[in-house]
Formats: C-alpha cells, sequence, structure tokens
C-alpha cells in the first residue's frame, strides 16, 4: 500500500552564460537581459497549479538547480522562496540549496543568496586545471574557483558542496589527485566527483575529445576515493563524499524515493498519489519562451509510472547509496509486495552482490561497483 513520503521543491532556472560542450541539461545561453520578473511569475503560477500534489506535506527541502541559479538576483531568490512558504510551508529545517558558478559576479551575490534564505550552495567548480577548465568551455578560472569556496563560507554558508569532474580530455591521475587535493584544502562540507561521460545531443558527442582510457579511469576513481576517504569524506552515494552529517538531504530524498515538485522550464517531479495507487512523472514545458508563454498548466507531459516499471525504478535510486535503504520503504514507496522481488533478491544475496542486514536493503562492495548487473537481474 503506497504511503506518503516525504515532499522537496526542486526550481529550475534555464539560463546560463555559455553552453558547456559537456552539458545535456536543459539550459539556454542569455543573449540578453534575463526576464526575472516574468519568470518568477510564472514560477509562482506553475507552484500554485501544482498545489493539488503537495497533499498537506511541508517542504523537507529545495534545490534551484540549471542552468545557473545564481545569474538570479538574490530578489528573485528571496521572493520565490517566500512563495513557497506561503503557499506550501517550510519543515523546521528545510534545506535550501542553490547552485552557482565561481564567477566574480555570482561570488558578489552570495550575501544575498544567504539573506534570501538560502542555507546551502553547490559550487560548479569542475575542475582547478586551467587547462581542463577551458577544455569544459567554463568561464572561471583556478583562482575564482578556488576563491569561490572562501566567498561563500565569508557570507555566512557553513554548509557548501563543490563540484568536481574526473575523467577529463587528456587528465592524468596526478591532475585528477591535485583536484582533490585542492578541493579539501577549502573544506567544503560536502564533495561531489563524477567522472564525465559523453551525452547525446552535446558538443562533445559530435566532436569527441580523447579521454583517458578504461585503466587509467579505473586508476583515478581508486585511489580519488581512498584519498577522499582518508582526508575525512565518506562516500554515502555513488558520486558523493561527504563530512560527518552533511549528507545533501534534498539528494537523499531522490535516492529514497521520496516526492518531489518540480516548477520550471523543463523541470520534472514525482508525486504519489495514494488515493488513486499510482506515482506520477511530471515534466514542465521545456524552452523558456514556451514556459513564459504558458498560463496555468506548464506541464509537457504526466505519467502514471506502471507497476512493473516501480521496483526498477526504486532499485535503481535505492541501490545508489552505500547503506541503501531500509526494507520497509519497498513496499510503502512503490505498493509492490516484498514477497514478488525477493527471490530475485535472494538470488543476488547467494551470489554476494547485495546484503540485507538490519533491515536494510543494499549493495555489497563487490555489488556496488557492479551495479548495472545488480538492476538487470532484479529487472528480471
Amino acid at each position: 500500500m503506497l504511503t506518503l513520503p516525504p515532499l522537496a521543491l526542486y526550481i529550475h532556472v534555464p539560463w546560463c552564460v555559455r553552453k558547456c560542450p559537456y552539458c545535456d541539461f536543459n539550459s539556454h545561453e542569455s543573449r540578453q537581459e534575463i526576464p526575472e520578473q516574468q519568470y518568477l511569475a510564472a514560477l509562482q503560477a506553475d507552484l500554485s497549479h501544482d498545489l493539488p500534489f503537495v497533499q498537506g506535506r511541508k517542504l523537507t527541502s529545495i534545490f534551484f538547480g540549471g542552468g545557473t541559479p545564481s545569474l538570479m538576483s538574490p530578489a528573485f531568490i528571496a521572493d520565490i522562496l517566500s512563495a513557497a512558504e506561503r503557499t506550501i510551508g517550510f519543515s523546521a529545517d528545510i534545506e535550501i540549496t542553490l547552485e552557482a558558478n565561481p564567477g566574480t559576479f555570482e561570488q558578489e551575490k552570495f550575501r544575498g543568496f544567504r539573506s534570501a534564505g538560502v542555507n546551502r550552495l553547490s559550487i560548479g567548480i569542475q575542475s582547478f586545471h586551467n587547462e581542463h577548465l577551458q577544455r569544459l568551455g567554463r568561464i572561471h578560472d583556478r583562482a575564482g574557483a578556488i576563491a569561490a569556496a572562501s566567498s561563500a563560507r565569508a557570507a555566512g554558508f557553513d554548509n557548501f558542496n563543490l563540484d568536481l569532474m574526473h575523467g577529463l580530455p587528456q587528465q592524468t591521475l596526478a591532475q585528477a589527485l591535485a583536484d582533490l587535493a585542492i578541493a579539501v584544502s577549502v573544506a567544503p562540507t560536502h564533495i561531489s566527483w563524477y567522472q564525465l561521460t559523453i551525452e547525446p545531443n552535446t558538443t562533445f558527442y559530435s566532436q569527441p575529445p580523447q579521454l583517458p582510457d578504461d585503466d587509467s579511469l579505473c586508476d583515478i576513481q581508486d585511489r580519488g576515493h581512498d584519498y577522499l576517504s582518508e582526508a575525512g569524506y565518506r562516500q554515502y552515494e555513488v558520486s558523493a563524499y561527504t563530512q560527518p552529517n552533511r549528507q545533501s538531504r534534498h539528494n537523499l530524498n531522490y535516492w529514497q524515493f521520496g516526492d518531489y515538485l518540480g516548477i520550471g522550464a523543463g523541470a520534472h517531479g514525482k508525486i504519489t498519489l495514494p488515493a488513486r495507487n499510482t506515482i506520477v512523472r511530471t515534466a514542465k514545458t521545456r524552452t523558456p519562451e514556451d514556459y513564459l508563454a504558458r498560463s496555468g498548466d506548464y506541464s509537457a507531459q504526466r505519467t502514471v509510472v506502471a507497476p512493473q516499471e516501480l521496483a526498477l525504478e526504486f532499485f535503481m535510486n535505492g541501490l545508489r547509496l552505500v547503506d541503501g535503504v531500509p526494507r520497509k520503504l519497498y513496499e510503502g514507496r512503490t505498493g509492490l509486495a516484498w514477497r514478488d522481488i525477493e527471490p530475485r533478491w535472494c538470488e543476488l544475496v547467494a551470489k554476494g552482490l547485495v546484503r540485507d542486514a538490519n533491515d536494510r536493503l543494499a549493495t555489497t562492495p563487490q555489488g556496488f561497483r557492479f551495479l548495472n548487473l545488480v538492476l538487470e537481474q532484479l529487472a528480471g
């Protein structure tokens, strides 16, 4: 039987200064002044239209993603947060994260974002090597990247994430480890460290760069993991490392198959409807122009997740976590009976790929490394 999980809110800001060659997110270069007030009004209307999905819950986390949300003014951020608190309500310990670029212009606004109610930043560093930043199409340099962390702390943020990539074009093991060393030296509470992948509909897909070979990628992954662990950052998710008790609560809600409203151009959401015994995935109209031209309903797609897909979706999310998820979440968040999936799970236990200890569903270290194989077998 489905039960209502916690509720989060994702707010998408689709504009950026320059489209990076690896980026497959819904981002659009801003060639003129961003229509902040028009977009704010659209977001407020979008949020109001989704209010029936709230079902009496308060928000446990909010995430501003993009694009580059730090291009927006602190007043814009304050206004949409005020609207969300007024219409839905916040839990007492709500986490509010804003993605920011380390350019000087954005750094000057960090204090304003903090005053607006943002209590966590996620800063898109990607690398501390200028040559790699240039190949990735980033508009900041090494000095700006290092200064961003100091600026965040000076602005009052005691909780912030640094985004770093590895497996970059022509990157060596030494360079990858040097990036991590610099990141650790500025003491973020959280580090997202993930391998560059070439996605369709990107410049890198049509003009592939020279990436490190598989052996080099494995060395970077293994040595980097050991380095972060020794520096006090524990891996809790496939690409996330954290100081004690500083996990991203917004991301944990995703991986634990929680609910989230998605507002803004191209934003996605996932909503549980116990009264209908269904889970719905939503997507909003994608381009900023089309989104701003809408009124009332901003949906481009609303899909009921088929029962046969729910088990795989649950495990695709939950098994990304090193410690897995409580067994009781399976039935409550999918509406499916555990007995139907238990035979496949037990086969994986026998193969040493998953474990079922203390009523938690999780992979073993070997299963974590070969997660796709585990998911294939759970899919049947």
